[in-house]
């Protein structure tokens, strides 16, 4: 185990780079965030369908409730895509990112009601914190202006991401993530192609160029990746080291874009952030302690 360990965290740290890329292609590739999601699903699930093939692993599921549960997942999944790149293109990298990480907090308020526990007094709190950086993220309480705009779709791309996790974990967790990864963005791609207005033929090679690497690259490698990490790593590492992404993603977009944190921003999200890892380091021991009972 510990020759592997040391692997399975570079997978991970680069998955979770990877990941946080992804959101420099909202303002990279010039064009609409369905557009954008509809061509990334169309790459994607072409690679991780071959993905799968190559692992000599069947592609076909095995129930018929099991096509139906990926025709839901594949729907959210591509709402939340487009969500998620619409929040980055009206803010920022950043604030976008911040916003969309508001997900972990939600995922431990709803998940109990899922399953009929209560709410811990612990989560309210932390739900309240991140509500507190959310608001110092906001320039304006009006949806006319565009960041805060960005702010509120990048919650509701939260909440869609959350709703994906819950119910993949109840219904779908028999299948290898680039398994599960090659249903939902096939659905995507069939969801989202009576809606998008590209005209393909008329795309400029270097922007082909963008797309394909975000759906190699971005998209299929860091779920290639993730999952493989996931063999040699504990569950609370891997939600840990999950955490990073918003700084990967803001420090890229630094780098690369040239985007910069204001003060209130950085305070903003270092409390959601934080708090994000606080409740997954919560949520991995309650599952230990719970195992031990």
């Amino acid at each position: 185990m510990s020759s592997t360990k040391p692997s399975g965290l570079i997978e991970l740290h680069l998955a979770v780079l990877l990941f946080g890329g992804t959101a420099l292609f909202s303002k990279l590739i010039p064009l609409s965030a369905l557009d954008i999601t509809f061509l990334r699903c169309i790459v994607a699930a072409t690679v991780l369908g071959l993905l799968v093939k190559l692992r000599h692993k069947r592609l076909t599921l095995a129930s018929k409730q099991d096509y139906l549960v990926a025709i839901g997942l594949g729907v959210i999944v591509s709402l939340h895509w487009v969500t998620y790149f619409a929040a980055m293109q009206l803010s920022s990298v950043a604030i976008g990112m911040i916003a969309f990480f508001t997900y972990p907090v939600m995922t431990v308020i709803a998940e109990p009601l899922l399953t009929g526990h209560k709410i811990k007094l612990l989560d309210i709190a932390s739900g309240v914190l991140v509500l507190i950086g959310v608001i110092l993220l906001i320039p304006e309480a009006n949806l006319g202006n565009d960041t805060t705009l960005g702010i509120a779709i990048g919650i509701l791309s939260a909440m869609l991401f959350t709703a994906r996790n819950l119910l993949q974990k109840r219904y779908f967790t028999q299948y290898s993530g680039p398994h599960a990864m090659f249903y939902q963005t096939l659905v995507a791609v069939i969801f989202l192609s009576p809606w998008h207005e590209a005209d393909l033929n008329s795309i400029p090679l270097n922007v082909w160029g963008l797309i394909i690497l975000l759906g190699v690259a971005f998209t299929a490698a860091p779920h290639a990746l993730f999952t493989s990490a996931l063999r040699h790593l504990s569950a609370k590492t891997v939600g840990l080291v999950s955490c990073l992404q918003p700084f990967y993603g803001a420090m890229l977009a630094l780098v690369i874009l040239g985007e910069e944190l204001s003060l209130t921003t950085l305070v903003g999200g270092t409390i959601i952030v934080a708090t994000a890892i606080f409740e997954t380091h919560q949520s991995h021991q309650s599952q230990r302690q719970k195992k031990k009972v």
